[in-house]
């Protein structure tokens, strides 16, 4: 599926501990694992025969590592706005957790105390996307899945709540992009795995 627009290619990082049992793992820098890392290695072959004008990464060493393994490390431009959440309080705990002694949270919905907000991811988010379309070119991102969530939301100019609607496997690729022209922001694929 090839366009005549810039798309730009979101792959979330490969498996980590965290991210197998469900912590909110926001700025803890935990490791891949072995899973993790394999599925990063098949990354090179799953963006092979794609041309990228740059490639962007998450400050995180699980983000770092995962552009790494891809093939994409050498050329990679680490970005802090593309960290993930900052979970504040809820860092290192799952959402089973969380609602034992909150009932009814909702992470895009109500953020994290000591945390980011809804609105302060969405202004990192923000950030991204008015970078990316002033480059104008196909470019590649390694981030984590609530900041692409929120990112992709944005992109298609819903609010950063809009995130809790799309679902990101570990070691995904997804592609935001624009139909018939840069005025209709899509996307165009999503949770490839």
């Amino acid at each position: 599926m090839s366009s005549a627009f810039p798309e730009i290619y979101l792959v979330r990082h490969g498996e980590t501990e965290w991210s197998r049992s469900g912590r909110h793992t926001g700025r803890s820098d935990i490791p891949l694992t072995e899973v993790g890392e394999a599925a990063a290695r098949k990354l090179a072959e799953r963006l092979s025969g794609h041309s990228f004008s740059a490639v962007w990464s998450s400050p995180s060493a699980r983000a770092r590592k995962t552009c790494a393994l891809a093939g994409f490390g050498s050329g990679a431009v680490i970005r802090d706005d593309l960290a993930e959440w900052d979970y504040g309080a809820y860092e290192g705990i799952t959402t089973k957790e969380i609602l034992a002694g909150r009932p009814g949270w909702q992470l895009f919905r109500d953020g994290c105390p000591n945390g980011e907000t809804p609105a302060d991811v969405g202004a990192r988010a923000d950030a991204v996307v008015h970078a990316l379309r002033q480059v104008g070119a196909t470019i590649l991102i390694f981030s984590s899945s609530h900041f692409l969530r929120v990112l992709a939301a944005r992109w298609l100019g819903l609010p950063p709540e809009g995130g809790a609607h799309f679902v990101l496997d570990t070691a995904s690729i997804s592609v935001l992009g624009y139909e018939h022209d840069l005025t209709e922001p899509v996307i165009r694929q999503w949770n490839q795995r």
